[in-house]
């Protein structure tokens, strides 16, 4: 933890705990009777109370979005370039939550918890969720916090999705949703690199059909290998040239299997800290939830009818070598979204970046997001007045 926080910076923060004692009923066809969520909030909540934005983490996020922690972290949130004061999620205009999604493994609850039922983790008992479930917690949780309509949902990747949902879900409850290399449903070759992921989980000797726990060992392999395809494709051929090109890390051939190239180093290593800080059963909860996102599977397969429910104003961004989600992709969105008569910005950030430029402060992205909140927190100042 740094001495001195950044100006930019929301500082020290501590997450929070609530367990809503209402049964949510999920997508799978099982009942959670009670579930407990971590979360963390950012900024004040103003008297009117309608300055609060929802921020949705990714596939492999969670509820420390932005900020440090008390436990000698050593680095900020997730999404620290975008929220701050003076970023463009702005803390000194905006009430910021970000939650820990069900099926998580930083406090929420999924399949790291304890079963009543058994007095053990859940394990792979727990039940598979879909994005929908999640909103329906997020909404539980506004109502905890006593926020009856949210300024904005935001989200990249599976975050996007998320906000997605909520504008048809909730169309009351959203005033406006922004989605960040997303996509409107997955392609047969994004679910084919979340099923060899969850392959490479489920085939490790040390997974024991995901009760890992109860034997005091981690599939660790499969993990870190699951984490290094997936990483692979959150990056540019582009991006990886022009950070490791074909670079040696010894300045000669070893004519072995060892990582001889940077780039394999970079990736083992990804995998290596991955594996400390992130649940195997989780993973293969988090991806189905990836696969099974399709909203327009409830409205005849037309997406333009989806959205015709929502009263949002939509802002969508895509990156140029977003390859894991492509500007095609969102394209699909805005045109559906155009064919519902729903409002909607839309911007193609030139970046070498890959999938993972929605996490970086690249000047363009940063302006037209920027300029975008600030439009949201102008009417929530006319709301306010």
């Amino acid at each position: 933890m740094p001495d001195v926080f950044p100006s930019d910076s929301v500082g020290l923060v501590t997450p929070e705990t609530i367990t809503i004692e209402e049964p949510i009923a999920l997508d799978c066809g099982r009942v959670l009777p009670s579930y407990t969520l971590v979360y963390e909030t950012y900024g004040t909540l103003n008297p009117t109370r309608s300055n609060a934005i929802l921020i949705c983490h990714a596939l492999s996020g969670d509820h420390h979005a932005a900020g440090y922690h008390d436990t000698g972290e050593t680095k900020p949130g997730w999404w620290e370039s975008a929220i701050g004061p003076g970023k463009p999620i702005d803390t000194e205009r905006f009430f910021v939550v970000c939650c820990n999604n069900l099926g998580g493994c930083k406090g929420s609850i999924g399949p790291t918890a304890v079963n009543p039922a058994t007095g053990k983790p859940y394990g792979p008992d727990f039940p598979i969720v879909t994005v929908k479930d999640w909103v329906r917690s997020q909404a539980q949780l506004a109502n905890r916090l006593g926020i009856d309509t949210w300024a904005a949902v935001i989200g990249g990747s599976l975050g996007g999705m998320q906000a997605l949902q909520w504008a048809i879900d909730y169309p009351e409850r959203i005033r406006h949703a922004v989605a960040i290399a997303a996509a409107p449903r997955l392609s047969a070759q994004n679910i084919a690199f979340n099923e060899v992921a969850r392959q490479a989980i489920l085939s490790d000797p040390d997974f024991h059909q995901g009760h890992y726990y109860e034997y005091g060992v981690i599939p660790r392999r499969g993990l870190m290998i699951a984490r290094m395809l997936g990483h692979i494709t959150y990056l540019s051929d582009e991006g990886m040239r022009a950070k490791f090109g074909r670079e040696l890390r010894e300045g000669k051939l070893n004519f072995n299997f060892e990582s001889e190239f940077q780039v394999e180093s970079y990736l083992r290593h990804q995998g290596y800290s991955f594996v400390d800080r992130f649940d195997a059963n989780t993973y293969l909860l988090m991806t189905k939830a990836l696969d099974y996102f399709d909203p327009a599977a409830d409205y005849d397969n037309d997406l333009s009818m989806a959205f015709r429910r929502a009263k949002a104003h939509f802002l969508v961004i895509s990156f140029t070598s977003d390859w894991r989600f492509s500007p095609a992709r969102s394209q699909e969105i805005v045109r559906a979204l155009l064919a519902a008569r729903r409002q909607v910005s839309y911007a193609r950030i030139t970046a070498e970046h890959g999938h993972d430029a929605f996490l970086l402060p690249i000047p363009h992205y940063r302006d037209t997001f920027s300029a975008y909140l600030e439009r949201v927190d102008r009417e929530v100042n006319d709301h306010a007045g």
